[in-house]
């Protein structure tokens, strides 16, 4: 980017998507034994769009007696049936689904951005592929499973409780259902009250691929609802993705019981520049690292490490791409940066806004970038010359909030980058693959991209350590979890 056209911003004429196309009922039950039920609690709440705080539909929620109804109910599939099916069929079931989510890809984007608040290029071109590409992906494994773990007898667990966040609805359920299902596991998911539609359209999906009854269960509610799904005595497996408070609860809860349990949690992910590395690639990688997905996503580089003699530049010209960046209605093709999910999570945002503030960092915002009136926006902020010690810089923000801190050598900054509770992923970008080598193996980090950023495929595992939590989900390594081997 050159000196000329910093601070250009070109006005876009609007290009909204279509929504005609989207079926949404002004209702939703729970999918219990592959029909919709209601809820024995009788009770319902609202799901909202965040970007017009319109509400878009009700949602039951699920007691203690509906979880049990699930449970039981996925305990049944698994012993009268699915357990019993060949791998080859069982994979038959998993494609059906894959290719009904493709076909169905462009309602699943709109309800995915409805829903959750991301920009419609994020959910079209990433969410929604990409959760289809999971569940080919899996009905590959469902056959083969002597392959994945040589010289071992493969057996299934019983029934998988998975609960997902608000931040990836749909492509978070294929990461959970498709493994569970390849390795002859029945499910009982609970995607995020916030965002439970493409949860609930995959509900009806799995009904319309005639999936035996029972095998998938997808129930709604709050804490509470989780919370009777990982106590039950008939689940055998707990899968989590979500906060780090959650998951240690969760943990505390099944111990000394025999539940199999994996969790992804919290990240504050390190994306470190080099004095060698493409800077333009580079301030491109940021952007898409943190802004793109409104700091929604546990493996955002929020944390940027830029060395010392081209902190300047680089800065320069991170600022000079913030001008560009438009905010605004999900759903409008030219929006780079769509709505904070929900009003709690944006008042959290702004209270570490205040919080950078107070502790006297230096903060940015573009002065192009005007807000909507209506809705849950916040504007990508750059909080300049950062220090280990702040805690915008230790704790998860999970906005477009991004801190920035400057390093000489490579032992300084692995020590910064490791120097903290999460350890989910990190960012590297430098010209020289011995310098990159060099500090994969010692970032205390699940994933480490390399002169890219947020780049995921279904044959690449995705987890964490410390308080990220532990397990992997993706490749052949998201099949380990979902069975015994003997």
């Amino acid at each position: 980017m050159t000196k000329e056209n910093i601070g250009l911003k070109w006005e876009y004429a609007p290009s909204p998507e279509a929504t005609d196309h989207a079926k949404i009922n002004k209702q939703y039950e729970l999918f219990i034994n592959g029909k919709f039920t209601k809820p024995n609690s009788k009770k319902c709440y609202n799901t909202i769009n965040p970007a017009t705080e319109e509400v878009i539909a009700k949602i039951a929620d699920a007691n203690e007696k509906d979880v049990d109804l699930a449970v039981t109910s996925a305990k049944t599939a698994y012993d009268k049936y699915w357990k019993k099916l060949s791998g080859a069929e069982r994979a038959k079931y998993i494609f059906r689904i894959a290719r009904v989510i493709q076909e169905r890809s462009r309602e699943l984007a709109v309800i995915e951005s409805l829903n959750g608040g991301k920009a419609i290029r994020e959910s079209r071109d990433f969410d929604i592929p990409t959760a289809a590409n999971h569940f080919f992906y899996y009905a590959g494994w469902a056959d083969k499973l002597e392959y994945a773990f040589p010289n071992k007898k493969v057996q299934s667990l019983g029934v998988a409780a998975q609960i997902i966040p608000w931040n990836f609805p749909l492509l978070m359920a294929a990461w959970k259902i498709a493994p569970a299902l390849a390795t002859g596991n029945t499910v009982v998911l609970k995607p995020a009250e916030s965002t439970p539609l493409t949860a609930l359209k995959l509900a009806e999906i799995i009904q319309d691929c005639d999936l035996p009854p029972g095998v998938v269960n997808i129930i709604t509610g709050f804490g509470a609802t989780g919370a009777a799904m990982v106590n039950h005595p008939m689940v055998s497996k707990v899968a989590f993705t979500g906060s780090t408070d959650v998951g240690k609860l969760i943990q505390k809860s099944i111990a000394g019981t025999t539940k199999k349990l994996t969790l992804e949690l919290g990240g504050k992910a390190a994306n470190i520049v080099f004095d060698d590395a493409p800077i333009n690639q580079a301030v491109e990688g940021i952007v898409n690292g943190i802004f793109f997905n409104q700091g929604h996503v546990c493996c955002a580089g929020s944390r940027l490490f830029v060395q010392e003699n081209i902190a300047e530049e680089v800065i320069s010209k991170l600022k000079a791409r913030m001008q560009t960046l438009l905010v605004g209605n999900p759903l409008d093709k030219n929006t780079d940066i769509g709505a904070i999910n929900s009003k709690e999570q944006l008042d959290k945002i702004n209270n570490y806004l205040k919080i950078g503030v107070n502790e006297g960092l230096e903060i940015y915002q573009s002065d192009n970038c005007s807000l909507p009136k209506k809705g849950f926006f916040c504007k990508p902020t750059l909080f300049i010359g950062a220090a280990q010690s702040n805690r915008v810089v230790q704790e998860e923000i999970f906005g477009p909030v991004l801190t920035i801190q400057t390093f000489r050598t490579i032992e300084e900054v692995i020590e910064k980058a490791n120097n903290i509770p999460y350890g989910l992923s990190a960012g590297v970008w430098t010209d020289k693959g011995s310098k990159i080598f060099n500090l994969t193996s010692k970032m205390r980090a699940g994933v480490v991209w390399a002169n890219t950023y947020n780049k995921f495929d279904p044959t690449s595992p995705f987890g964490g350590y410390k308080e990220s939590g532990f397990g992997r989900e993706g490749g052949l390594h998201g099949l380990a979890p979902y069975v015994n081997l003997i």
